[in-house]
């Protein structure tokens, strides 16, 4: 089910700083529309790095109630019902990210979605070791997301195959962000390598490999890739559907400065200037990150304009 486009969700805040309960129901509606396949919750873009535990507590509550009460149309053949979430869980303490696999509530999420760990730096054995613990922790199917750009470590494709080989039963995929074209096609080659142990017969089918970035997503779709997690589509689901499922080479590249303009300044940055333009949230973020500049907005606004 976790295949097609993922929105990986912003978190709204109010001016006072709190979780804006009232945006974030808007911007699900624009997104349970069926142009969205799944719902990527409390990730990199969500600011979770910033949210209490209570804080967080409550996103992952409000969002389950509310996508299960608000089930997606059929649309163009395709169809409709309850939208699949997976949830961010990941850090830079292997037995903190365990211990809250055991202990938080993951009702109504497919998957967790775990990044690689951060600013400690392992090698690849140690990134090994950890995802094997979090495979091991976790009660559901676990995406494996790499972000070298944020982690300042690169998880290669022979050590991907190395952990779904390990736990074939919960690793189901990997966001791959290194922009890496080349890496991520090596990747998609040996997870559709048939005499790759732990395939045949055992009924694991091949790891998916899903795109972080927005820019490249027609080339690792044409290569075999099995969708992307986008930030643009908090704005823009329509189209980045049709980007991913139609492979649409010539409106990806429609929206090729916009994607530049959107991480500019930083993520989250960009796309809740987009979002607050369309009237969908307030333009506030959690410190460290700031809104966006006076010319990135202004900016941002002439694309739309012209768009």
């Amino acid at each position: 089910m976790i295949k097609g486009l993922g929105t990986a969700l912003i978190t709204p805040f109010d001016a006072n700083g709190k979780v804006d309960y009232e945006a974030l129901a808007r911007l699900l509606d624009t997104q349970l529309t069926g142009f969205v396949d799944y719902l990527v919750v409390l990730g990199t873009t969500g600011e979770a790095a910033t949210l209490t535990t209570e804080e967080k507590k409550e996103v992952r509550q409000f969002i389950v109630h509310y996508v299960h009460t608000h089930p997606v149309p059929s649309l163009e053949g395709r169809p409709g019902g309850v939208i699949p979430l997976v949830l961010g869980v990941g850090g830079n303490c292997t037995a903190v990210v365990c211990e809250s696999l055991k202990t938080i509530d993951l009702t109504g999420y497919e998957a967790i979605l775990s990044v690689c760990p951060y600013y400690n730096k392992p090698n690849q054995e140690g990134l090994y070791q950890h995802f094997c613990k979090v495979a091991e922790a976790s009660p559901i199917p676990v995406i494996l997301y790499n972000v070298p750009g944020r982690t300042g470590v690169n998880l290669l494709p022979e050590t991907v195959m190395r952990i779904y080989e390990a736990h074939p039963d919960k690793i189901i995929g990997i966001k791959e962000a290194s922009g890496n074209i080349e890496q991520i096609k090596k990747l998609i080659q040996l997870s559709n390598t048939p005499s790759l142990e732990g395939r045949d017969g055992e009924g694991f089918p091949p790891l998916l490999v899903i795109s972080g970035d927005d820019g490249i997503a027609c080339e690792v779709m044409q290569a075999g890739g099995a969708g992307l997690i986008s930030v643009a589509s908090n704005a823009f689901p329509e189209d980045f559907w049709h980007i991913v499922h139609d492979k649409d080479r010539a409106l990806q590249t429609k929206y090729n400065e916009m994607v530049k303009l959107l991480f500019a300044e930083g993520n989250p940055v960009g796309i809740k200037a987009v979002l607050a333009q369309k009237g969908i949230i307030q333009n506030y973020l959690r410190l460290p990150l700031v809104p966006a500049s006076e010319e990135l907005k202004e900016r941002i606004k002439g694309l739309e304009v012209r768009g």
